[in-house]
């Protein structure tokens, strides 16, 4: 799935493609005849052009407080009667931040627009009354007939006409579009699929008419039309005629027409637009930095007044704001993004989180503030491969290591039905009374083998080739693909008793890469059983499938519906040397069997939806739970027997239901529900969807620091609801409440009462009725919901993803946390306020939106608990010292001032003061990157000690008046004492407190290390190797002979003792008396 920057370009695509969405009618092959103008098929993910890169980018800097206060001051200094020092003591640090940023976002816009540029100009073939023609994805319009290739990109949002796959089908790849990694079976119109040649499309006068651009990925209504036949022909269009653009074709070559391009695209409507993430941390220094404005403007204002305001007033309070620019420090935002690049380069060298990488070096501060985490299901915490466990048939259980008991009851009957003659297969008066094991076990894995769409695909292998493969029918070239998982791990199950000598009778569902043995005629599909009997006694029933549907999936788990007659003939083609196989070949449906006479019906669907629709028995609902609690997928697979009156009703409601374009899901599923009742059981199946390694852990480990965890997934509930069970997300001595299907704000409203009368209960909650919620009562249910322990939302969309995420962070005020791993999760990771993506099976889509990406769910644990943390607290303790480093020499400046008459003169000029912010205090300040205050493995051990950054106490008001009482204490204490104790001449005040303060940064640097490092003790050295190497040419400022004096050396000695003793004795009782809680882990 692409994304396109909508709310940049929205109006010049208005402009180019038209006026508000709207239904359309597209002819085949004629672009040219469109009723309304339709947007370029161009994919844009870059957040700027040429244009507006700069401006964009320099606006996104001095819209905060922070930066356009530096840009003021460093512009102040153009003027002569403002100018106090060099203009390079402004302009550098200023541009040094200024060029970092640009750097790096044009780096991010280059790559974007390589990106982009690979994708528009990938090349497809397009039908044409002159033949086939290259053209590029750009240039593709709206009614063009477009040929996909197998494993190729689907271009635009198309409606699926033909394919040159033998069984009339295709699968497709939808992992980039809604996160299942499962291949989705599409179907092609069949009046396009009936021409001789794809050319003939281009002969025929046809035209479909679709619905207008939605961002329902799920649905689609449509219609089409051949108006060149008598009479004229009318198809229904649903989802399963539809490719969407972002998803890539698994199967064959497929000949679409084009519905809908750029904006337009239902892959584009789900994507949100990216946005330039501020960290809150950063937010909160931006707010520190107008407090310190305020400050300062109040002292400059204090200075003025105590001067009576006298002479030219209002020069001497800029010259003031000037003088006491110092307060607000420029090396501040220096630090803290030298000091984000050290975090990122850390988090890239961690050997316990390999192939971790850094994407968005502006906010690993994030990372430790987290309060609400929002994850997908599938490949994020589950690696989506399914493990058959478990058949159940009421009064006995079979599990993977008892399938030699289930193929020797199948074996019985069959052995049974090929020893009697064929007069003698009706059932009998007994069999109809009592039904043994045996012919349980047999009806119900004939359900099973029956009323499924798994397919194989046989995949090259080697040396040989697609053809070689299918001619051979190779065991290692055959893959099975379905439109579930769970679809998979039940065939697989069955392939894998075979392989033990227990062969059990399968299908490989609605198509067979084959020539058939008879021709293709329809309607109808005929199933040929082969079982390993000799030849002579070989006999194979015979299923004439008469109709196959696919309900929509939030209706069923597994959704496969039809209907079968039943009759029985000899098995052909039984030398193929396959142990046990099937084909599906079209024909006609054959007359009833006059031994049986009767249309059987089988269904399958999750137990939730099935236990309304079986009729009442005893074991349902119990074993159901049984198996829920053991974290398995339960699928309840039944039977009806129909007359033949029965099904033509049926068949002729649904087909003219079908055929509707308003309400076409409320008519079709008022007519399946006419049919889906008093149906008979006959068993449960349990599946088991793997967990990723050490997901169980991580999960507890988030949990305990603090963090809630929601689940946001395109799965449906009942699968959600368990894959939350297996991985422990919801805990076992929690309550579930499912909150039923709402769709009015009446039934909404009775359900939300219904849960606020519930305590400690995790919610499950579907899509639809949580956009009914969100619609009504968007402040009651977002109250409720951040109060759950657990929320799990299922059959979520995109947008509905990143609507989530937005309303947590406006309604909590908290930092939300999004990891997926598929291109269904960029809208969400771009929303929130730090995104992570997991590299996975789904591709990189999300990897390359996040902030973060890593390879496992399990690195998230020390991602958070151990660089988090560190990163936050190693950037509010670098935060606050920087301050406090430009408070002490700002305080200094106004004790010198006020002792001389409020004059507006710096006490520190040229080299001094861009010495003591650089090379005499740099490197130790910034050594506080590599503090840490307890080791990483303790902070995994115990994540409470994660909970305790929830409250942002390492940065807060109150620690920030602290450094603040701090900093006037020691600037008035280095500057009074100088004042005191020097003789006849000024410079060696200068000398004095200059020295002094320097001593005292080094000591406080010291007092705030908890770990030292042995690079902090370099830093601490070297800088103070620096000072008294620079002495020698400092005498334009200081008296290079008196500071050689033994004077010199003991006044230093006591200003620098009497500002830093009373906070060394402070801190020692402060750890005695009041320990932090991390004292005792390192003690």
């Amino acid at each position: 799935m692409q994304q396109v920057g909508r709310g940049r370009c929205c109006e010049w695509l208005r402009c180019c493609g038209g006026g508000e969405p709207r239904p359309r009618t597209v002819w085949l092959g004629h672009p040219e005849k469109r009723d309304q103008r339709y947007p370029r098929n161009v994919i844009n993910n870059q957040k700027y052009n040429v244009f507006t890169f700069l401006p964009g980018v320099l606006f996104n800097q001095f819209k905060y407080f922070f930066n356009l206060y530096f840009l003021l001051l460093a512009c102040s200094q153009f003027v002569p009667e403002m100018r106090l020092g060099a203009l390079y003591t402004y302009w550098v640090p200023l541009g040094f931040v200024l060029a970092v940023t640009v750097i790096r976002e044009a780096v991010e816009e280059i790559r974007c627009y390589v990106r982009d540029r690979e994708v528009n100009c990938q090349i497809f073939s397009r039908l044409t009354a002159r033949g086939t023609v290259k053209v590029k994805s750009s240039n593709i319009q709206v009614g063009d007939l477009i040929i996909v290739e197998k494993n190729q990109r689907v271009p635009a949002d198309m409606i699926f006409l033909r394919t040159s796959e033998k069984n009339g089908s295709c699968f497709l790849r939808t992992d980039q579009l809604d996160g299942e990694t499962d291949w989705k079976l599409r179907l092609p119109v069949a009046c396009a699929q009936r021409l001789p040649t794809a050319a003939d499309l281009l002969q025929i006068r046809s035209y479909v008419y679709a619905e207008e651009p939605n961002i329902d990925i799920h649905n689609f209504v449509g219609t089409f039309t051949r108006e060149d036949s008598d009479p004229p022909i009318s198809e229904s269009l649903s989802i399963e005629n539809t490719l969407w653009a972002g998803t890539v074709i698994a199967s064959g070559t497929v000949v679409g027409v084009v519905l809908y391009t750029g904006r337009e695209l239902r892959s584009v409507m789900n994507t949100s637009n990216p946005r330039s993430k501020i960290g809150l941390f950063d937010l909160e220094v931006n707010c520190l930095t107008k407090i310190l404005f305020g400050a300062l403007v109040v002292v400059s204002l204090v200075m003025v007044a105590l001067q009576h305001f006298a002479g030219r007033w209002y020069l001497q309070i800029i010259r003031f704001l000037l003088l006491f620019s110092n307060i607000i420090p420029i090396s501040l935002r220096v630090n803290l993004d030298m000091g984000k690049i050290v975090y990122s380069w850390v988090i890239r060298r961690d050997s316990k989180i390999p192939g971790t990488v850094v994407r968005s070096s502006t906010i690993p501060e994030q990372l430790g503030r987290i309060s609400y985490l929002l994850t997908d299901k599938t490949g994020t915490l589950t690696q989506n491969e399914m493990v058959f466990k478990r058949l159940h048939l009421g009064t006995v259980a079979y599990g993977l290591d008892s399938m030699d008991e289930v193929q020797s009851h199948i074996f019985s009957i069959y052995t049974q039905q090929s020893q009697d003659p064929p007069a003698q297969k009706g059932p009998t008066l007994t069999t109809k009374v009592r039904r043994t094991m045996s012919s349980r076990v047999h009806e119900a894995v004939k359900a099973i083998a029956l009323c499924h769409n798994v397919t194989p695909v046989y995949e090259s292998n080697g040396a040989t080739d697609q053809a070689e493969a299918e001619k051979r029918y190779e065991d290692s070239c055959r893959v099975y693909q379905a439109s579930s998982p769970d679809e998979v791990s039940r065939r697989q199950a069955w392939r894998g008793a075979e392989r033990r000598r227990a062969p059990l009778f399968h299908t490989p569902g609605v198509g067979f890469p084959g020539e058939p043995p008879v021709s293709r005629r329809e309607p109808g599909f005929f199933f040929y059983f082969l079982w390993p009997l000799p030849p002579s006694e070989r006999r194979a029933p015979l299923h004439p499938l008469l109709a196959f549907y696919l309900w929509p999936s939030d209706k069923t788990s597994a959704s496969a519906e039809f209907v079968c007659h039943l009759s029985w003939e000899v098995g052909t083609g039984a030398e193929s040397g396959c142990s046990s196989w099937v084909f599906i070949l079209p024909g006609p449906p054959p007359p009833q069997d006059e031994s049986t006479g009767e249309i059987t019906f089988y269904m399958k669907g999750a137990d939730v939806v099935m236990a309304g629709i079986v009729q009442y028995n005893d074991w349902l609902e119990e074993e159901c739970g049984n198996m829920a609690r053991e974290g398995l997928r339960v699928l309840v697979v039944a039977k009806k027997s129909l007359a033949e009156e029965q099904y033509q009703d049926f068949e002729a409601r649904y087909v003219q239901a079908k055929l509707s374009v308003h309400d076409r899901s409320l008519k079709v599923a008022t007519v399946i529900e006419s049919l889906e009742m008093e149906m008979g059981l006959l068993c449960l199946t349990g599946v088991e969807d793997q967990l990723q390694a050490d997901v169980r852990p991580t999960l507890e480990t988030l949990r305990n620091a603090g963090i809630k965890v929601w689940m946001l997934t395109g799965d449906k509930l009942e699968t959600a609801t368990c894959t939350a069970k297996n991985a422990h997300l919801v805990t076992r001595n929690q309550d579930i409440h499912v909150f039923r299907l709402v769709t009015n704000r009446s039934e909404a409203h009775l359900e939300l009462n219904a849960f606020r009368r519930k305590h400690d209960c995790a919610l499950v909650i579907s899509g639809d009725s949580l956009e009914i919620c969100l619609k009504y009562y968007e402040y009651e249910f977002m109250e409720l919901a951040c109060q759950c322990p657990a929320v799990v939302c299922c059959r979520c969309t995109p947008t509905q993803k990143a609507q989530i995420v937005r309303l947590l962070q406006e309604r909590t005020g908290k930092l939300t946390c999004a990891v997926g791993d598929g291109g269904n999760d960029v809208s969400m990771i771009q929303e929130s306020d730090c995104g992570v993506g997991v590299e996975g099976k789904e591709g990189k889509q999300a990897s390359l939106a996040a902030d973060f990406s890593i390879t496992q769910f399990k690195h998230l644990g020390r991602l958070l608990m151990v660089h988090g943390r560190n990163s936050y607290k190693r950037s509010a303790a670098l935060s606050q010292f920087v301050i406090h480093r430009s408070l002490c020499i700002s305080t200094m400046q106004a004790v010198f001032s006020s002792v001389f008459y409020f004059a507006s003169v710096p006490l520190y000029q040229g080299f001094l003061i861009i010495g003591y912010s650089t090379i005499y205090t740099m490197f130790p300040v910034f050594s506080l990157v590599l503090d840490k205050d307890v080791k990483s493995e303790v902070a995994m051990l115990y994540p409470e000690l994660y909970k305790d950054l929830l409250k942002g106490r390492p940065l807060s008001y109150k620690t920030f008046l602290i450094w603040v009482l701090i900093s006037i204490y020691q600037g008035s204490t280095i500057m009074y004492g100088a004042l005191l104790l020097f003789e006849s001449e000024f410079v060696h005040i200068v000398a004095i407190s200059f020295t002094s303060l320097i001593l005292t940064e080094l000591l406080m640097v010291a007092l705030t290390i908890q770990t030292w490092h042995w690079l902090m003790t370099v830093a601490e050295l070297l800088s103070l190797a620096c000072y008294i190497a620079s002495l020698v040419f400092l005498h334009e400022f200081i008296d290079v002979y008196f500071i050689a004096t033994l004077s010199f050396l003991w006044k230093v000695s006591v200003i620098t003792l009497v500002s830093c003793l009373p906070l060394y004795v402070l801190k020692y009782l402060r750890r005695r008396f009041s320990p932090p809680s991390y004292s005792k882990l390192t003690s």
